[in-house]
């Protein structure tokens, strides 16, 4: 499909990449190798300009839309077919304020670049747990990271954000102007316009913070697991931490017996002064004891690379994320034993605790919810050959539903395969789904920004008056 661009190029200071072009195929790449979608213009913005001409472009001739922030996502739409991507990736701008402990950060950025310019202040915000990850995608589907527990999400620093909308309008958005898209935009996952920037509160972090992984045999994840979930119950809010079911590495550090095998790992790290690190994570570091104890004073920036080298890009990915109702001992032994026969040794099971200052925001705060669950799940499968899709895919569905009895039903957006309007549904609730579809009624009614976790407009004929959003 060949696109008429000369309306774009009259107010498009950007690039334009078109099938044929050098960088196009590197360019619409995603994480998730699985997805192998092919636009049929690729619009590199660098202005909140240039975002408005493309959003105009695509509706004024109908055409498919979509937005690459990091291409992180697991169901790919950062990219569509026969239409145009809307590339974020050059607009890196970020203004660090450490009198206010704020910066403004354009929508293109990686955690490692917005760390990298925070860290040269000793602030940070809860980030990504994998540095290549997209500042956009992950704020916006609520924003899950290490500092949580302390600093709550991300989603919950947000202070405003400049939103490109559906009729090409320019909106800023907080508690104080349009707070209805404010609340939305928070945990709805990009269904709303496209963020160019985001205004973020940050915290005194690092630039040392003591952090890393222990390993244990998987003969003994069951216990590990156990133990983890009652001191995690009592911990303070600087612990942040997660138990990974994965395969040791075949590096050096690990000892020869288990490399390449099945074991547990529990990351930890804490955000606070690194003289009380050590009492308050001996809980976890004393228990078994681990066979490998990588905990130590790092700097923070190093802390969110460390399972960069575990989940590299071009791998094919499926996955699943729920929150758990508890962890009891039926549930653990599901755990251990999906960890055995995964089909992949790339695959990861991660265990996530919830609490501290993610359980004290009301649930109705912000289009995110799901604040009381004690654990959240994450089954990542990924492996490299498309020959064993199928046994994959299925590992990871079954595996999904064996825990089902354990799971409250809402899933975690920003993890889960592409499953459907009803999971969509389940994740928000009801009630927030309602609201939801209000927004998008005023905000999207034609569902421009579809290529995402969709929440659909109700129907309404374009112009009718919507309802008044809940307070």
């Amino acid at each position: 499909m060949e696109l008429d661009t000369a309306p774009l190029e009259a107010s498009f200071e950007g690039t334009l990449i078109r099938p044929g072009d050098p960088d196009y195929d590197e360019l619409r790449s995603v994480f998730n190798g699985m997805i192998d979608r092919k636009p049929a213009l690729i619009a590199r913005c660098t202005t909140t300009a240039d975002v408005v001409a493309v959003v105009n472009f695509a509706r004024e001739g109908g055409i498919p839309l979509s937005v690459y922030g990091g291409g992180h996502g697991v169901i790919g739409r950062a990219v569509c077919d026969d239409g145009v991507m809307l590339d974020l990736r050059p607009m890196k701008g970020i203004r660090v304020d450490p009198g206010s402990r704020t910066c403004v950060a354009e929508a293109g950025l990686t955690w490692g670049e917005l760390d990298a310019a925070t860290q040269e202040h000793g602030l940070a915000v809860t980030g990504g747990r994998m540095s290549t990850t997209g500042v956009a995608g992950l704020v916006l589907g609520s924003g899950s990271g290490w500092l949580e527990r302390k600093l709550g999400l991300t989603a919950d620093n947000l202070i405003s954000v400049e939103t490109v909308l559906a009729d090409g309008s320019v909106v800023t958005a907080s508690d104080s102007e349009s707070p209805d898209l404010f609340w939305g935009t928070r945990g709805g996952g990009g269904n709303f316009g496209v963020v160019t920037s985001f205004e973020l509160a940050l915290h005194p972090i690092g630039p040392e913070i003591v952090g890393g992984m222990l390993m244990y045999p998987a003969p003994m994840a069951a216990d590990v697991l156990a133990n983890f979930r009652d001191v995690m119950r009592e911990a303070p809010d600087e612990v942040g931490a997660a138990v990974a079911l994965l395969t040791a590495p075949p590096e050096e550090f690990v000892p020869e017996p288990v490399r390449g095998q099945p074991v547990c790992g529990v990351v930890a790290c804490y955000a606070g002064p690194v003289e009380e690190a050590g009492e308050a994570l001996r809980p976890l570091r004393e228990f078994g004891p681990p066979a490998l104890d990588m905990v130590q004073p790092m700097p923070y920036v190093a802390l969110q690379q460390l399972i960069n080298p575990g989940t590299p890009k071009g791998l094919r990915n499926y996955w699943n994320a729920d929150f758990l109702s508890g962890l009891p001992g039926e549930a653990i032994e599901v755990m251990c034993r999906y960890h055995l026969s995964k089909p992949s040794p790339v695959t990861q099971i991660l265990l996530l605790p919830g609490g501290g200052q993610v359980e004290r925001v009301p649930d109705d705060r912000m289009a995110f919810g799901q604040r009381q669950a004690p654990f959240n799940l994450h089954i990542l499968s990924l492996w490299p050959d498309p020959a064993d899709d199928e046994a994959n895919i299925a590992w990871t569905r079954s595996f999904s539903e064996e825990m089902r009895p354990f799971m409250i039903g809402r899933p975690y957006l920003n993890f889960i395969a592409d499953e459907g309007e009803d999971r969509v549904r389940a994740a928000f609730g009801p009630e927030a789904y309602a609201r939801l579809q209000v927004l998008k009624d005023r905000y999207d009614p034609h569902n421009l920004f579809c290529m995402n976790q969709n929440i659909k407009p109700s129907g309404a004929a374009a112009g009718e008056a919507a309802e008044p959003v809940p307070a």
